[in-house]
């Protein structure tokens, strides 16, 4: 089992009561905290409006994110779960993408989706179009990308994209090239575009349900030829993992605290519950997550929604569950 960790950036209200002046230095603080503490990647949200009420509070530019922890790490690998293909011109973000991979040495991901959040397509003037629209933009977006990362001039007639001698320099340093997380869950169409082109997905909020689509995602390797072991399936989990059952409890209640001030009660009881799913001791969230391996889930990605004033959670997690899980491979 591989871990990730997501940086606080704003977007789940993460950053809030921190003056912006000081907001930087803390993404980069606890950046550099993942990075010691031994996660193997550092993530990023890609939204514009926070969740889950758009509010006036910051929310961090996820490829502005990358060139910058880019220069101010040096190991962990960089990601966005996930960049939505709809806000930028795939020639263009393949652009970004190839440059920042080469200012970390080759530590980027390339996480990618074709979008769902409305409220942000309309606040920043994006069409919206209907679902298989926005996944045919995405199937014609990753392809795109893999030729810019690998041709020399890229001329491509889509029917949402066309190119005519697009050039990306510098290449990625990564070979054959920066590899590929395709998010979403559709069983239909986005999992069939996973089958194609993914080296990793992201997918599902229940165990079972992620068992199903990875059932769904076998068959659509098999109908386009693709070995299905070569993907990693993967999950984001809301995480809280503290030392005992009455601190998990205590921070659970600060979640809900943390909150308060910008939803009602009903929904409160909403995001409690969700962090719960998660929650417990380290010997507690082992045995969780060994149930997620059973499944056949390769890669977690953890939010803690505290890190940004208190690193003990992700820091304790590593210390404690990534060797147990380790250990028991």
């Amino acid at each position: 089992m591989r871990f990730g960790a997501f940086v606080p950036q704003g977007w789940r209200l993460d950053l809030t009561g921190i003056p912006v002046e000081h907001q930087w230095e803390t993404i980069r603080s606890v950046a550099r905290t993942i990075e010691t503490a031994g996660y193997e990647s550092l993530w990023v949200y890609d939204h514009f409006h926070t969740v889950p009420v758009p509010t006036q509070e910051a929310t961090y530019e996820a490829w502005t994110l990358m060139a910058a922890l880019a220069a101010v790490t040096s190991t962990v690998r960089l990601g966005q779960m996930c960049t939505c293909n709809s806000y930028r011109p795939p020639s263009y973000l393949a652009k970004v993408a190839a440059s920042i991979d080469a200012i970390s040495n080759g530590r980027l991901e390339m996480g990618i989706g074709a979008g769902w959040y409305e409220h942000e397509y309309d606040g920043y003037g994006y069409p919206f179009p209907n679902p298989s629209t926005r996944i045919g933009m995405l199937r014609e977006g990753i392809e795109i990308m893999q030729r810019m990362w690998t041709e020399d001039e890229v001329t491509y007639e889509g029917r949402f994209y066309n190119l005519k001698g697009a050039i990306c320099r510098p290449r990625p340093v990564q070979q054959p090239h920066i590899p590929l997380w395709v998010a979403g869950g559709g069983e239909q169409l986005t999992l069939n575009v996973a089958a194609r082109y993914a080296s990793y997905t992201n997918f599902a909020q229940g165990i079972e349900e992620f068992a199903h689509k990875s059932e769904i995602l076998r068959g659509h390797c098999e109908d386009v030829g693709r070995d299905f072991d070569e993907i990693v399936r993967s999950n984001n989990f809301t995480v809280v993992c503290e030392e005992t059952e009455a601190a998990v409890e205590e921070r659970l209640a600060w979640v809900r605290e943390h909150y308060r001030p910008f939803v009602d009660e009903d929904r409160l009881d909403g995001i409690e519950a969700m962090y719960r799913r998660t929650a417990g001791t380290p010997e507690q969230l082992v045995e969780t997550i060994r149930a997620w391996e059973d499944v056949g889930a390769g890669y977690i990605i953890l939010y803690f929604a505290e890190a940004a004033y208190d690193t003990t959670g992700l820091e304790l997690f590593a210390r404690r569950v990534i060797p147990a899980l380790a250990e028991a491979a």
